[in-house]
């Protein structure tokens, strides 16, 4: 009896480390794939969110800029006209 205890706890030791050792495996694949993932984007030249957020905001900033000074404009065309 003694035996078949000890035989189960080796059994469920094994199966532990083996739990371990995939999880390490697991997170080292996935470290890997993340660098790997990084140094294809960086090759492609990619612009990063930061950048491309800042560059949105200067373009909605002109756009709304263009719209005002469009509508100045045709004031302006609409009271020489008018004069």
């Amino acid at each position: 009896m003694q035996n078949q205890y000890r035989f189960f706890d080796d059994l469920a030791r094994l199966a532990n480390g083996a739990v371990g050792t995939l999880a390490g495996a697991r997170d080292e694949v996935e470290v890997m794939f993340r660098q790997r993932l990084e140094a294809a984007i960086a090759e492609m030249d990619v612009v990063p969110r930061e950048e491309f957020e800042v560059v949105r905001d200067m373009a909605r900033a002109a756009r709304e800029e263009n719209e005002r000074l469009l509508k100045r404009l045709e004031e302006l065309e609409k009271h020489l006209a008018d004069q």
